[in-house]
């Protein structure tokens, strides 16, 4: 070993003499060429028999496969997966407006569970769950480490069972919220006429959704009058999407022809193109389209083709960007599987993929405040002057002057229930009013 060190010492101290400096040359990358996939499966072969034989304790096999299985796919992203037989079974239900548990719909991201939308009139919508959330921890247990299909089955349980979510919200100290499981009923569309105005609620797109939105804009015209209704307030918020073909049918109830979506997959002879028939059922009546960060999916188709058309006017917030479309397969005595197999793009040619839906007018979350009314500020304090009646005495004036004073400063309690029921006024929904009556007094004057 002396006798190596040796040379290398005397090999560098000549170089160095010479003034010639060793630049160490990098051996060149060798790509490795992709395994055979049946190599691969030894692989794994080999791993689960060290798993089944050496792990501490005895494990389950059908466990472990579905675990390996899902793995494989939830790593793709956060829309694919594997689900057992209970978990596809669910799935199924769905898509029928009927299920179980706490009515949001999640994905998976930054290791959480995300909260995509809260659904209406459910458990979860009424404990105030908001787009955007993320639920760290299930009855106390973190979800770091869970697939998203094994949260979702910690979140389910018995009717009437409760369950403790710990939120993590935008600029908010994390918080807990214990909601209680119910069954799911999920009503599609819900309307009302608001003055000359017919206000549309699609909360999913499920079996019933076009059928139903059809039906409605009928009722509705038909309440209001075909010759009063100003305009069609399309509201898509919150709203998680649902079936393809349904969102196709709603546009095509607005739309007179043309695409409305395309659906690209990695083989271009797969592109799928949906195009609207002849015919809007509303005549040209002016439609605004209220999204925000929960409208995703189909709702997000509806509003990117009405856009593009020029048929609607987008207002609200950006949506949450969820253009991939997933096909489920059933796995005959296990479940099935969710595989992302294309993207959705609008008639543009915009993919909504992490981008979303941009409102064409941003309405922000907020709220009326009724400010302060600034007290002797007036004719009837400016001095010398004239009183409003004839011969009235000024100790008279003054006791109104004073009457009115004393009635701004205390608050009755009408005035508090006034305040509350301000407090829960939808500001989003009345601009969309305010928007769709000024599109529509514009398209008059033209």
């Amino acid at each position: 070993m002396k006798y190596r060190s040796g040379i290398c010492g005397l090999l560098t101290g000549t170089l160095l003499a010479s003034g010639v400096w060793a630049t160490p040359v990098a051996p060149k990358e060798e790509k490795t060429p992709p395994k055979d996939p049946y190599v691969l499966m030894e692989m794994f072969g080999a791993i689960y028999n060290a798993v089944k034989t050496e792990y501490v304790e005895e494990t389950d096999d059908q466990k472990l496969i579905e675990t390996a299985i899902d793995g494989m796919l939830s790593a793709l992203d956060p829309h694919s997966g594997f689900m057992d037989n209970e978990s596809f079974e669910e799935i199924e239900t769905q898509t029928k407006g009927e299920f179980g548990g706490l009515g949001i719909e999640v994905s998976s991201e930054k290791g959480f569970v995300r909260v995509v939308s809260p659904i209406d009139d459910t458990p979860a919508f009424k404990a105030g769950l908001q787009a955007g959330d993320y639920v760290t921890h299930i009855d106390g247990l973190s979800v770091v480490g869970l697939s998203l299909n094994d949260a979702v089955k910690k979140m389910r349980g018995k009717v009437g069972t409760q369950v403790t979510l710990t939120i993590s919200r935008k600029d908010a100290e994390p918080f807990d919220v214990t909601i209680t499981r119910d069954i799911i009923k999920v009503k599609p569309v819900k309307f009302e006429a608001k003055g000359d105005i017919a206000y549309i609620r699609i909360v999913s797109f499920s079996e019933k959704t076009a059928k139903m939105t059809r039906e409605t804009i009928e009722k509705l015209t038909k309440e209001i009058g075909p010759d009063k209704i100003r305009g069609v307030l399309l509201d898509l918020r919150n709203n998680p999407g649902g079936l393809l073909d349904q969102a196709v049918d709603v546009c095509d109830l607005f739309l007179d022809g043309g695409e409305i979506v395309s659906t690209r997959s990695r083989k271009p002879e797969d592109t799928m193109r949906y195009s609207a028939t002849k015919g809007d059922m509303t005549n040209g009546l002016p439609i605004v389209v209220l999204i925000n960060e929960g409208t995703a999916s189909a709702a997000e188709i509806v509003s990117g083709a009405l856009q593009d058309h020029h048929r609607a006017l987008i207002v609200g917030l950006k949506s949450f960007g969820k253009g991939s479309v997933q096909t489920v397969r059933s796995i005959p005595g296990f479940g099935g599987i969710r595989l992302t197999i294309a993207r959705y793009y609008t008639p543009s040619g915009l993919s909504i993929q992490a981008k979303g839906i941009t409102p064409d007018i941003t309405i922000p979350r907020a709220k009326i405040e009724e400010l302060p009314v600034i007290n002797g500020f007036g004719e009837e304090n400016l001095p010398k002057a004239i009183s409003s009646e004839v011969g009235k005495k000024a100790s008279e004036t003054d006791k109104i002057k004073s009457t009115k004073v004393a009635d701004t400063l205390r608050k009755s309690k009408d005035d508090k229930e006034q305040d509350e029921k301000e407090d829960k006024t939808d500001y989003q929904l009345d601009r969309a009013i305010d928007i769709l009556h000024a599109v529509y007094l514009t398209q008059k004057k033209n």
